[in-house]
């Protein structure tokens, strides 16, 4: 079992920058990969970001490219994703989530979810 705790979210203004954690426990495998995604109402969860807990390797959705960074403390167990430029649209409850690729499908483990809202 993994257990994933995410935090930092909250109210921002456009154009602000935010960080989310994500905190892992338990059986950790070194071939998961951390990924981030995001659900707006009434919208379909969909990937923001991954990294590799072995070699760091990032993959970004085309929305957040050049905007939010993805990354990680193996010693911590903990993976980060800093947002900048943040925009209304990005406004979501963020997911960190434990798995591989980039469809919510593969991913096995999932956190209870963080509320990042942007106002314009």
């Amino acid at each position: 079992q993994v257990q994933l705790v995410e935090s930092g979210g909250g109210l921002v203004q456009a154009g602000d920058s935010l960080t989310l954690s994500c905190a892992a426990s338990g059986r950790i495998f070194s071939w998961y990969q951390m990924g981030w995604f995001r659900q707006a109402p009434g919208k379909e969860r969909e990937f923001v970001a991954r990294i590799s807990w072995t070699d760091g390797s990032t993959y970004y959705a085309d929305s957040v490219k050049g905007r939010f960074t993805v990354s990680r403390d193996n010693a911590k167990n903990t993976v980060y994703l800093q947002m900048t430029s943040l925009k209304p649209e990005d406004t979501a409850v963020y997911y960190c989530a434990a798995g591989s690729g980039s469809r919510p499908a593969r991913y096995n483990y999932w956190g209870q979810g963080t509320q990042v809202t942007v106002s314009s």
